[in-house]
Formats: C-alpha cells, structure tokens, sequence
C-alpha cells in the first residue's frame, strides 16, 4: 500500500474559513475530487488525508484560496478545480497575483479576471506589446479576455474606439444561400463577437456604443484601404484567413493602436490547398519586437467541464487518423 498521510490545518476566522468550504462543503469536495484525498473540517480547523504529495497540494491551495477568501474573493468549485491545475504545475506560483488581476467590470460589477495562469501570462502580454497572438483552442477565453482588455482600454480613454473582425469563411453552408442582405449574412459569424460585448456592457449602452461606431464589428473583407487609428481591433478565428488577409489586416494598423488576433490552428475550414494565413504569421513575426505570442492548451478551457473532455475526445480521434494515414502511407510506398 501507498503511504498516507494526514495533515491538520487550523485557520483564524472561523467566517472566512466556512467560505472557503463553500456550500455543503462544495469547495473541499471539489479539491477532494481533483486530488486523491479525503478531508474532513470542523469550525476552523480542517484535516486533509491521502498521499503525501496530494496532502501537500491540497494544504497550499487551501492556504492560498483561504488569503483569496479573506479579500472577498467569489470562490466556486470550479475555481478550486483551476487553483488544483495551476499549483500542480507551478507551486511557486501566487493564485492572489492572478485571480486578484481585475481586468473589466462588468454591467453586474462582477470583476473580470484571469481564470488561470495562461490568461494572466495573455493579459499582461496585451498590456506590454502592440500586438498579440492568442492561439488555442476553444473555450480557452481568447476573444472573451480580449473584449475585457478592449473594454477597459475605451473607458480608460486610451483608444477612441473597438473594432472586431474575423474572416466570413463558408464551413459547410454558403453565403449566397442564407437569406437577407449582406450584413445579414455575415451577422452569424460575428455573433460571438457580439455575445462577449453583451455580456459585459448594458444592452442599452451596447446598442448606443454600435450606433456611434465606438464599437464597430465587420467582416475581414471591410478592413481593406483602411487605416486603424487610435482603436483597439481583436481579429477572432484568424486561422481561417488567407495569407493575403493577414498581411492585409496587420498593415492596417495605425497610430496608437492595439491589437489582439486569434485563432485555433486544429480548426482549419479554409479549402485543403490554401494554407492557413495565421500559421505563417506565427512562423514569420516571431522575434519582432511589440509583437507577443500566448499559446493555450486543453487543460485552459473555462467553459463547461464536459467542453475540455470533448476536446479531449476529438484530440485522440485525430491522433488515430493521423496514425492511420501514416499506416497507409507506409504501403503505398512499398
């Protein structure tokens, strides 16, 4: 049998220290499920069994979440779930230097903030460089944190005005076949653009940011013969751009601008003989001065739990494709 330990934590406000259990202990049932050990609390005082290396991460992310507490800090399961994946990788790392990050205030006043260390590392690239690539897959926070990071540089009165952008790539359903006219056609492919807007700003304030053109959103084939000052521009879905298209896109960038483009480099929909503009970007930019590249993986996803599992999922599918068209490869050649 494994050796098992177990380890006595006694914390000072007894408050604080049941907001930190959470509801129904649903805090420490979440640690409890991310680690192999079993805890058990009463009042303040709180006894963690298991493994020796499980007992000593759960014990620093408690220590960590309990100052996070202190501070007011919302927790949820699904936080303590992250704190779990970021300390795993890094114990040095300070869950009060990301998660206390505030980057937007939303309509309700709930506070934007990086939800994993991928994100602060995303951020703070944003706030250093004129350009940044954010590459990963979906649910990773992409374009959502970069709305917040656009929203905060308007209301701080650093830029004059959003623009958001992605390319109209037909995956499946043509353009010429969906009803109305041409913004009404291309509307579904900016509507995630539109949701992460909504979702931070009144409807009502929104709606007047659209009229005035303080917010513009249009499809990638609109930016050509411009040029984008004073604007924050996030170009989402660029790895179904041409070459040509992001060559054309980054040379619109004017005085005191910023931008942030991103993509998903696994969910190519371009025609298999155009190669995907956004892999030579990160090919041929690297090394250039102002210009910052984050890349995100699997285990950043914030959406849904089941979300990362499906990508998961689809990832070993692929790896099975690929193996098998290596096989096949293999006797052809023979």
């Amino acid at each position: 049998m494994s050796e098992r330990v177990t380890q006595t934590m006694v914390f000072e406000e007894d408050e604080v220290a049941r907001y930190l259990y959470g509801q129904r202990d649903e805090h420490l049932k979440a640690l409890e499920a991310a680690l192999d050990v079993e805890i058990g609390a009463r009042g303040t005082e709180l006894h963690i069994a298991g493994s020796p290396p499980d007992v000593r991460l759960a014990e620093l992310v408690l220590s960590q979440l309990y100052v996070l507490a202190r501070k007011g800090h919302p927790l949820t399961p699904a936080e303590v779930a992250r704190a779990v994946s970021i300390l795993a990788a890094d114990p040095q790392i300070s869950l009060k230097d990301i998660f206390s990050d505030q980057v937007f205030a939303t309509k309700h006043s709930k506070a934007i903030v990086p939800k994993g260390l991928n994100q602060k590392i995303y951020v703070d690239s944003i706030r250093r460089n004129d350009i940044v690539f954010g590459i990963g897959p979906a649910g990773t926070g992409k374009t959502y944190m970069a709305m917040a990071m656009a929203l905060a540089a308007y209301f701080d009165k650093r830029v004059k005005r959003i623009i958001l952008t992605r390319p109209a790539v037909e995956a499946g359903e043509k353009l010429g076949f969906l009803p109305g006219d041409l913004a009404e056609k291309v509307n579904p492919y900016l509507r995630p653009l539109y949701d992460a807007l909504h979702d931070m700003v009144e409807l009502e304030r929104a709606e007047k940011m659209l009229e005035r053109g303080i917010v513009e959103v249009a499809p990638l084939a609109f930016m050509r013969g411009r040029t984008l000052n004073d604007a924050f521009i996030i170009f989402d879905e660029a790895q179904n751009a041409t070459s040509a298209q992001i060559k054309m896109f980054l040379t619109r960038i004017g005085f005191n601008s910023q931008t942030v483009i991103t993509g998903d480099i696994t969910q190519i929909d371009l025609p298999s003989r155009k190669m995907s503009g956004l892999v030579e970007a990160l090919d041929i930019l690297h090394g250039i001065p102002g210009i910052g590249f984050c890349t995100f993986n699997d285990t950043d996803v914030v959406r849904h739990p089941l979300v990362q599992k499906i990508i998961n999922a689809y990832d070993v599918l692929d790896q099975q494709h690929e193996r098998e068209d290596a096989e096949q490869a293999g006797v052809r050649g023979r």
